[in-house]
């Protein structure tokens, strides 16, 4: 018998135990880069700061000398941000279903709660990066504001920045990447998110001008109720304000981020 007749008759098998795993940053980092390697992904990151520079011009012309300061310009984008950096998170986790290629991402990294793991990393860093150009321009505008005749401060409120612009839009990222897990659809996912920041708000707006047994139990249920006190007033919520952003969270971000990854761990991809 021949050597080779040998080996196919007794092969030997692949031993793959001590293989080293696809590290987390990496993951994370073909995450971000696939993000931004499609026209859709550029384009609309580039349209997000676009906008905001829009905005912030308008703005330096538009409000009064003694409102042209640092915080006020820094406020424009964080404000604009929050409406469409969860739209990045969605669009980031549906590619695998509505591009079709997730065959290939969970045959490279089988263990799909990483990769999971590895677009909510690469969506936070995303969103980070964005914001730190939101800062920027933030900057300028306030530098634009001096030439329209401001004077500006260049203080800023730590409850402004930590709870009104950083938080929020960490949440809405959270918010986008919960429902984007859940439904799986690029367009569907971007529908329902756009329903639960206007449509949903107003509903709830309306039963709580009803009916004040609703309006107690609101902020214990609905998360954009809840997270009122992060962008308003003194934007520091009280101990009971946390406790609902807490609970409201856990109904609209955990919920269906478990149900999500549950379906996304059995889901077979074509």
């Amino acid at each position: 018998m021949s050597a080779t007749s040998a080996s196919t008759a007794n092969p030997r098998p692949l031993d793959l135990a001590s293989t080293p795993q696809v590290p987390l940053t990496r993951l994370a980092k073909v995450e971000y880069r696939k993000a931004l390697d499609t026209r859709a992904g550029r384009w609309f990151i580039a349209a997000i700061l676009l906008l905001v520079v829009a905005v912030e011009v308008i703005y330096a012309f538009a409000a009064g000398d003694d409102q042209k300061n640092f915080q006020d310009f820094l406020q424009v984008p964080g404000a604009v941000l929050g409406y469409f950096l969860p739209i990045i998170a969605i669009m980031l986790v549906t590619s695998e279903a509505s591009q079709r290629n997730g065959l290939v991402t969970f045959t490279l990294e089988p263990r799909r709660s990483r990769v999971v793991l590895a677009k909510f990393l690469a969506g936070l860093g995303l969103a980070v990066s964005v914001m730190v150009l939101g800062l920027v321009l933030a900057v300028l505008g306030t530098l634009f504001g001096i030439v329209t005749g401001g004077s500006p401060s260049w203080s800023l409120d730590t409850g402004i920045v930590v709870n009104a612009i950083v938080l929020a839009n960490v949440i809405g990222v959270f918010v986008g990447f919960a429902l984007a897990m859940l439904i799986m659809n690029t367009p569907a996912a971007i529908v329902g998110y756009f329903v639960y920041s206007f449509i949903l708000p107003t509903a709830v707006g309306i039963l709580r001008a009803l009916s004040d047994g609703f309006d107690k139990i609101a902020p214990w249920i609905e998360f954009n109720t809840a997270q009122t006190p992060l962008i308003s007033g003194d934007f520091s919520p009280t101990g009971e304000q946390w406790a609902q952003i807490a609970t409201s969270g856990f109904i609209w971000l955990i919920v269906p981020l478990a149900i999500g990854i549950w379906r996304l761990l059995r889901i077979e991809f074509k």
